[in-house]
């Protein structure tokens, strides 16, 4: 029996979290609803142009997000990454670990500060991301736990490593050693923007054994060049065996081979969509590991990002692991919006 659910490896940011307008987003030259990378200089530029105090700091990171929702439905994650060797660094594996998710090995790297993650939400509900890497800019082979991966079930690999050399050689690393261990490779694609500037290192990860593919509609269009959302998920599922594409309220595209189903969300108000694509899949692939149908799956993953877009914060806070029957049965109301 497997040791984990899922292993996954990304970039570990300390998320700080702000409710601004767009016209303020605009007056500190921010790109509304797209991740951005920065340097130190320019993160701190932002913060002081916003000149707002944060709604919260917490451990955090695309893939982070999924290992704890993970945790947060009663299953096992652990995760490979890199902080820096201070105060920030031991915050962040701390802050996992009381959050349910076991940590790699060699997290620490000395003299590189931890990445940051400022998350500016705006009224409607839309983030957007300016993103300092530092230490997880190294995030590499070397943080590759070979002998984890054998002992789980999935591995998650997220797609903003392949913003970097180091990062898209770990995806490289983690994908080859889960073919030859037998377990099933998933991967988020992330952003639209990195999809459109790192496309050929994608095509080469998804055509050397990638399972499952988790996206939202403007990724796989992104990726597919195609005209609607469900010739975007079948093409992708063409390539990967099943892909699972996430359309909002509207819910989540399940798509294997031919076939194509819609899995109704929930009608709710968003307050934050930061971190909804990151839950959906933790919920999806907690699902998956306790060999649920794929749509059943779907319907946690739904209801996990449903729960998270209705309080701020890109991290699913409730736990899960009593209501899983209520979820897939329909009688577990999504908490009234905070």
């Amino acid at each position: 029996m497997a040791q984990y659910d899922v292993y996954g490896i990304g970039h570990a940011l300390v998320d700080t979290q702000y409710s601004v307008t767009s016209d303020a987003l605009s007056a500190a030259g921010v790109d509304k609803g797209v991740m951005t990378l920065v340097d130190g200089q320019r993160r701190q530029q932002v913060v002081d142009d916003l000149a707002v105090e944060p709604v919260l700091s917490a451990s955090g990171g695309s893939a982070a997000n999924t290992m704890i929702t993970i945790a947060r439905f009663g299953g096992t994650s652990c995760y490979g990454y890199q902080v820096g060797d201070d105060d920030w660094g031991r915050f962040y594996r701390q802050d996992l670990s009381e959050a349910g998710v076991d940590s790699g090995e060699d997290v620490f790297l000395p003299g590189t500060p931890t990445g940051q993650c400022l998350v500016m939400v705006t009224p409607d509900a839309d983030r957007s991301m300016n993103t300092f890497l530092g230490a997880s800019g190294s995030m590499g082979p070397r943080q590759v736990a070979e002998e984890t991966i054998g002992n789980s079930r999935f591995v998650y690999l997220e797609g903003y490593l392949l913003t970097t050399d180091e990062g898209f050689a770990a995806c490289e690393l983690a994908l080859t050693a889960a073919k030859a261990q037998d377990v099933a490779v998933s991967l988020t694609l992330s952003d639209p923007f990195v999809v459109g500037a790192f496309q050929a290192r994608f095509d080469r990860l998804i055509d050397s054994g990638v399972d499952l593919l988790f996206c939202n509609e403007d990724e796989a269009l992104a990726l597919t060049g195609k005209a609607d959302r469900e010739q975007a998920a079948t093409a992708l599922s063409e390539r990967v065996g099943r892909a699972y594409v996430t359309c909002g309220s509207d819910g989540a595209l399940v798509c294997s081979g031919n076939e194509l189903q819609l899995v109704p969300g929930h009608a709710i108000k968003a307050v934050d969509t930061t971190g909804a694509g990151d839950s959906f899949a933790g919920g999806t692939l907690f699902g998956l590991a306790r060999d649920l149908a794929p749509d059943a799956a779907a319907r946690l993953g739904n209801y996990a990002a449903a729960c998270v877009v209705s309080a701020y914060g890109p991290r699913l806070q409730l736990e899960l692991s009593k209501r899983t029957d209520d979820i897939l049965s329909g009688n577990a109301p999504v908490p009234a919006s905070s």
